[in-house]
């Protein structure tokens, strides 16, 4: 458990288990504490890299806005500080947003890539969601004191007082238009994408976001010949808020990640 300077940004990341790298990305608002119920399961058979992402948790912000794309970079560097060539990565919500573009910016540093609840344009979320998302700023934030989520907050972050400038940063992130379709049809690594049956995103996002990855487009046949790269999961009994501390996680997780896989194609 330590800092690493990178671009500019002390970034906070923890250590877990052994074996390959896993870098774990949390969500919105959220910290390297999001994965405390699954991570013993993920820990058995990889070496994970838990990251509170820029403002989040242990990190600090710095005077740059929120953006995908930096936080991303964030992450790359961060894989160079520990001399890894490449790891597996996998995101959830915010993170998995950081996560996908990191695999689009540096597809050399990723071998293979998890997305939990992550769409690939802003318009992958319900309408309510996005209403919600887009309300996000300092007043919002102070409605949030003493919950859970601004308690752990609180225990943890280096300026504590940060919390309701983290949320109008991440208002403003929230209310950026974006789709990164094409970038995403053009990934050369397999990705798992895993959703709930009952996410802030609808399962026919979930199915087109799988069709950009090559799947869903043909009979795999009997042997399998004809099996896309990448998969596809749907959780039952989940939502958008409950799918991260799910056992069926790492169970959909780590036969992904150890399965041999040809490249996309």
């Amino acid at each position: 458990m330590s800092y690493a300077e990178v671009g500019g940004l002390r970034i906070w990341y923890e250590e877990h288990g052994a074996g390959k790298p896993l870098v774990l990305l949390h969500g919105e608002y959220g910290s390297t504490e999001a994965f405390a119920p699954v991570r013993p399961a993920l820990a058995t058979r990889r070496r994970l890299i838990a990251v509170d992402l820029q403002g989040h948790g242990r990190t600090a912000d710095v005077d740059r806005p929120l953006r995908y794309e930096s936080m991303a970079d964030d992450v790359a560097a961060l894989l160079r500080h520990l001399g890894l060539p490449r790891a597996d990565v996998l995101g959830y919500s915010l993170g998995g947003g950081v996560a996908l573009r990191t695999a689009i910016q540096h597809p050399g540093l990723v071998r293979r890539l998890v997305l939990v609840s992550t769409p690939f344009r802003r318009r992958g979320w319900y309408p309510e969601t996005l209403a919600a998302m887009s309300a996000h700023d300092e007043r919002v934030a102070q409605r949030m004191r003493g919950t859970p989520l601004h308690e752990r907050y609180a225990r943890v972050a280096p300026r504590p007082q940060d919390w309701q400038a983290l949320w109008a940063r991440g208002g403003e992130l929230l209310r950026r238009d974006y789709d990164w379709s094409a970038e995403v049809a053009a990934l050369p690594l397999p990705v798992l994408l895993v959703f709930a049956d009952a996410d802030e995103i609808p399962v026919s996002h979930a199915a087109e976001f799988f069709g950009l990855l090559g799947g869903g487009h043909r009979d795999a046949g009997g042997d399998g010949t004809d099996r896309p790269a990448s998969r596809l999961a749907v959780l039952p009994g989940l939502t958008h808020y409950d799918v991260l501390t799910s056992p069926a996680l790492p169970a959909a997780v780590l036969p992904f990640l150890t399965h041999p896989a040809r490249a996309p194609g």
